[in-house]
């Protein structure tokens, strides 16, 4: 852990978490190589000994489509108290690019559903987010809005008002066209013009979008976005297209929707089928 802790100080850019349900340790990086440098550093100057899996892609899951007042009754009867909360819900799409990623607002008049509950709906909503909707990645890009509800004297609880908030998300974001996001990365390339076609052919296979094309002191830079799944094994791939004399960079530059078959494999993989 003081490895972890000194690396994430020098590095912003290095995330650290803790999977609960496999007990490992999980690191974040920019790509391959910067997740590689990490690695090795913790092996050589902290001598920490790891088994280490292959990367995983940062996918997110977002909703395009608004939908208005989604209902939800959490309602279970056992003996003694039971358990009561509704909760109509809207929701619409937030852009990608907003400061938010996620807005909750209360517009719930006349004391529809008391307001030490409303904390706890917003609560339930967050925690359905965090699940995902198509893969269970993070779901961002969506503002919710409580219109209506109702609840029980006896019967309510800021429990039943948090599992309420939970399924209605999952209602909602079923109902809003959910999406699968991937990252796309501003990947730079400075090539030997003899090998700028080669390059360039890669890139498009890697489902990229050539940005622009210059002239740089004897050599031409290239840039495009590309997905980050398509970047696994380039540096390789570069070197031997290239007999090693083009270098390229990449960092994060946004989160885009993933096409349909590409989707549906991702989605198919993690639920297992």
């Amino acid at each position: 852990s003081t490895a972890i802790q000194k690396l994430s100080a020098e590095d912003p850019t290095f995330t650290v978490s803790l999977n609960d349900e496999t007990g490992q340790t999980e690191i974040g990086g920019m790509g391959e190589l910067h997740l590689d440098i990490l690695v090795d550093r913790m092996k050589r100057e902290f001598k920490v000994e790891a088994n280490v899996g292959k990367p995983q892609v940062a996918y997110r899951e977002t909703i395009k489509k608004a939908v208005e007042k989604v209902d939800y009754t959490h309602k279970k009867q056992t003996g003694g108290s039971g358990q009561f909360a509704k909760v109509q819900v809207s929701f619409e799409p937030l852009p990608l690019d907003a400061e938010e990623l996620y807005e909750f607002d209360n517009a719930v008049t006349g004391g529809r559903v008391p307001r030490e509950y409303i904390p706890s709906v917003d609560h339930g909503i967050q925690d359905a987010m965090q699940l995902g909707i198509l893969a269970g990645y993070p779901v961002v890009g969506v503002k919710a809005t409580l219109v209506d509800g109702a609840y029980h004297d006896v019967d309510s609880s800021e429990m039943a008002f948090k599992i309420a908030g939970s399924m209605v998300f999952k209602e909602g974001a079923r109902r809003a066209n959910p999406v699968l996001l991937e990252p796309l990365m501003a990947v730079e390339v400075r090539t030997p013009e003899e090998y700028m076609g080669d390059v360039i052919g890669d890139l498009n296979s890697r489902r990229g979008q050539i940005q622009s094309m210059e002239d740089v002191t004897g050599v031409k830079l290239v840039s495009a976005l590309v997905p980050l799944s398509e970047m696994f094994g380039y540096i390789g791939d570069l070197r031997s297209k290239t007999q090693g004399r083009a270098v390229y960079s990449m960092q994060f530059d946004s989160y885009s929707e993933v096409p349909k078959a590409v989707a549906e494999e991702i989605i198919q993989k993690n639920r297992g089928e």
